[in-house]
């Protein structure tokens, strides 16, 4: 089973969205804090209407896996957040880039039982994973690039 098989099947556990949204907040709550010093400009989330930050780093025991920090202050999005760096997490780049979160939304039905701004939001959190994910890439292939001396 996948992972995304396996998220939705959690979701699909619950009889009604009145239980699935307790979930997603029960997710949101369980998330880890992530440290002021990250809710930096460039780990911003710009167009989500909720405050979100995500960051990326590398996981200490395999480096060549990412694994995500994040936060969020409001209630249903922190557990979409909290869902996604689960699904994202200790992973590689091209693994990241290799996931379906489009599937998955589709899904779990996100798009039918969340505002169309949210929606927009959590697409937004996506890129801004992926996008943190390539930045922490380059940072550290440029790190290894030969300096060219003229």
């Amino acid at each position: 089973m996948s992972e995304i098989d396996e998220i939705v099947e959690n979701f699909e556990f619950f009889d009604n969205w009145d239980g699935r949204y307790q979930y997603l907040i029960e997710l949101g709550e369980a998330l880890p804090a992530m440290p002021d010093v990250l809710k930096v400009e460039e780990n911003w989330v710009k167009p989500c209407m909720s405050t979100v930050h995500v960051s990326a780093h590398r996981d200490e025991d395999n480096p060549a896996l990412i694994f995500f920090k994040g936060d969020c202050d409001t209630a249903i999005i922190k557990g979409v957040l909290a869902l996604l760096i689960d699904l994202l997490s200790h992973r590689t780049l091209s693994e990241i880039h290799e996931l379906d979160v489009d599937a998955l939304f589709t899904r779990l039905k996100l798009q039918e039982h969340l505002s169309p701004s949210r929606h927009v939001g959590i697409y937004a959190i996506v890129e801004k994973m992926i996008e943190r994910a390539e930045a922490l890439s380059k940072v550290e292939t440029s790190k290894l690039e030969p300096t060219i001396l003229s």
